[in-house]
């Protein structure tokens, strides 16, 4: 058939669009890796949300903008280097991702319950919705463990 060749060619040229779950994955390594607010805005839509559970560091919870968290990632490597997200499992159901890690990182500087040079760790769940490819808010529960 005329054409077709160059038609099945270009069609493989054309990357799919990555799945939720892929989506939320590749945000949380760009995380792990150091990335800062412009690191991470591609993953974000401009009515992003993130709402902090009650935690250690946050005892009210939050909810912040995607400012908010952008302007964070900037100021996260004056806090904490060394981020790891060990991923235990994930879960999709349409656009929303559960994801469940164990996050660790170092402390740059003294903190409530840590000192610079500490290992602070939790274990965190993260409920993501994504629409058109994009992290429309993420719902974050952090279980901090306090150095003994």
């Amino acid at each position: 058939m005329p054409g077709s060749a160059s038609v099945v060619g270009m069609a493989e040229l054309i990357s799919p669009e990555p799945t939720p779950v892929e989506r939320v994955l590749d945000f949380i390594r760009t995380l792990e890796s150091g990335g800062g607010g412009e690191a991470i805005r591609p993953f974000l839509a401009s009515d992003f949300q993130l709402h902090e559970a009650p935690h250690l560091l946050a005892p009210e919870g939050s909810t912040r903008t995607l400012e908010q968290v952008l302007a964070g990632a900037d100021q996260s490597g004056k806090v904490v280097v060394g981020q790891r997200f060990d991923v235990r499992r994930t879960t999709c159901e349409g656009g929303r991702v559960v994801l469940e890690a164990d996050w660790s990182a170092t402390t740059l500087m003294d903190l409530r319950h840590w000192d610079a040079g500490d290992t602070i760790r939790a274990r965190t769940s993260s409920v993501f919705e994504v629409r058109d490819g994009l992290i429309i808010s993420q719902d974050s529960y952090d279980c901090y463990y306090l150095n003994s």
